[in-house]
């Protein structure tokens, strides 16, 4: 049983139906869908997509780019990185949309044979004990009530988990302390690389998704649950110092296409990701700041994962509560270092005030070899499936 019908959830609902499992997924909204704008998918994403077969359908609706490097707000070039063969690894990254995404992870599902069960709210779930009593999870469908045991349950409803509510009381999201304008607005013309411009407390970025489409992303400091009268507004207010190319960006924004929400994360994620025949994954289990963009990707990786190291181990005969925790052990140690590197990375770019700090990142910044700063991003793509 999956708890949550997003790329987690899909993911780890196909790994486990490819181990030979019976799965399904509960979903709470009426149908199985995304929202969002755009992402990033680095190639340890491509990695694990490829495992659940929707690496090929997410190439193909997706656009191949690579991370041109840092500017200041006057668009100048703070670290331009080389497009090198030495950098690629890193630097690769394929830019589309999150419901594109959404979209060739649930056609896998169904293809695997996933059962997948939508509208429903999920209202408790009973852990069970990994030697004794299976889990139990309790559902409301509309009016009606469903109900079921399972020998595993896969906790994956994002961030705002539910499950995590439930199982582990003392561990909510917190908020980061910055909230986020994002829009996916037609362009043809625009360089499709990743650009990451900072500015005080600020990071503007944008990045080709399709041919026809650009996605770019405002990330700024901001009080929890604050709203403008007119969002569209005050984006352009923001950034009307900013550099002229940012300045066109936001100004070929619409309101309809103009999405903001604030950003919650959990600092150093779960002190375990397992509790009794529980096993939380993505958001639920370890949400990251976003400065790494790592997020749709290490949710994929979790995925293969729970096919990988319980799944599949579990089918042949192996205990269920030394796969849980050896899945337990690689996860966690994998996902606590980067959550780590997205808060440094935080501290150092987009949160950072203005005045002499600023100019002092910035010097460091431009004085840098870029391979320097790919060490560190190395620790995100560096990944092989299990």
């Amino acid at each position: 049983m999956v708890v949550g019908g997003g790329v987690a959830g899909l993911a780890s609902a196909v790994s486990l139906s490819q181990a030979g499992w019976q799965v399904a997924v509960l979903e709470r909204a009426p149908e199985f869908g995304e929202v969002g704008a755009g992402l990033a998918i680095t190639g340890n994403g491509v990695t694990a997509l490829g495992a659940i077969g929707a690496a090929d359908a997410v190439r193909a609706a997706g656009c191949q780019t690579s991370t041109a490097g840092y500017q200041s707000l006057d668009g100048r070039w703070l670290m331009q990185i080389p497009d090198v063969p030495t950098l690629r690894k890193v630097t690769t990254i394929w830019g589309l949309h999150r419901q594109r995404l959404h979209a060739a992870v649930l056609d896998s599902a169904r293809a695997a044979g996933v059962e997948l069960i939508n509208g429903a709210e999920v209202v408790e779930v009973r852990p069970g004990h990994v030697r004794g009593e299976p889990a139990r999870v309790t559902w409301r469908t509309g009016v009606e009530a469903g109900r079921r045991t399972s020998d595993l349950v896969v906790a994956a409803d994002g961030v705002r988990s539910t499950v995590r509510a439930q199982l582990f009381p003392g561990a909510p999201a917190r908020y980061s302390g910055s909230t986020c304008w994002r829009a996916v607005i037609p362009d043809t013309s625009t360089d499709g690389r990743l650009v990451e411009v900072w500015g005080p407390e600020t990071e503007f970025g944008f990045m080709r998704v399709s041919d026809s489409e650009l996605y770019w992303f405002g990330y700024f400091r901001h009080p929890e649950g604050a709203s403008f009268d007119d969002e569209l507004a005050a984006a352009r207010d923001r950034f009307a110092c900013w550099s002229p190319q940012i300045r066109a960006i936001v100004a070929a924004t619409t309101p309809d296409q103009l999405m903001r929400h604030d950003v919650y994360y959990l600092p150093g994620g779960l002190h375990t990701y397992i509790r009794g025949r529980v096993v939380m994954v993505g958001d639920a289990a370890h949400a990251a700041l976003p400065t790494v963009g790592g997020g749709a990707s290490t949710a994929l990786e979790d995925g293969v994962c729970v096919g990988r190291l319980i799944g599949a181990p579990v089918r042949d005969g192996a205990d269920l509560g030394t796969a849980l925790a050896a899945f337990d052990q690689v996860r966690r140690t994998r996902c606590r270092k980067i959550g780590r590197l997205a808060v440094a990375t935080a501290r150092f770019g987009c949160d950072l005030g203005g005045g002499w700090r600023q100019s002092v990142r910035n010097a460091m910044l431009r004085l840098a070899p870029p391979k320097i700063l790919m060490r560190a991003g190395a620790q995100v793509v560096d990944w092989t499936a299990p």
